[in-house]
């Protein structure tokens, strides 16, 4: 199970980096969260810098995916036995979206390169 934890964290990790969304990861055994922040995150005074709308954003267009995450970036995520590879496909797949969403936002905007 840790190696999926580890799967699945990296590879929603790297669609945040492909999207350009700063986002960093803690990750213990199968227990994780990610933070929108491009710095490490080791204690209550780096968590509380974290993006939290960019958190709520995520967390929308996960729910909107299919995929139900704690509704906080504050709290952790659990993968269990009962998740499925295609569980992690499919909350990888979703996370690409909400990242594409951030990007079409920023662009919209004008403030992309």
């Amino acid at each position: 199970m840790e190696r999926t934890a580890a799967t699945l964290v990296t590879m929603v990790a790297n669609a945040a980096k492909d999207a350009g969304v700063p986002l960093t990861l803690n990750r213990v055994g199968s227990m994780f969260t990610w933070f929108f922040a491009a710095d490490p995150v080791a204690d209550w005074e780096t968590a509380a810098r974290c993006d939290t709308e960019a958190f709520g954003r995520f967390y929308r267009a996960m729910l909107d995916g299919g995929v139900y995450l704690p509704p906080s970036q504050f709290e952790a995520a659990f993968l269990g036995t009962a998740h499925t590879e295609e569980d992690v496909r499919q909350t990888v797949y979703a996370a690409r979206q909400a990242f594409a969403g951030f990007k079409a936002g920023r662009e919209k905007r004008g403030t992309v390169a």
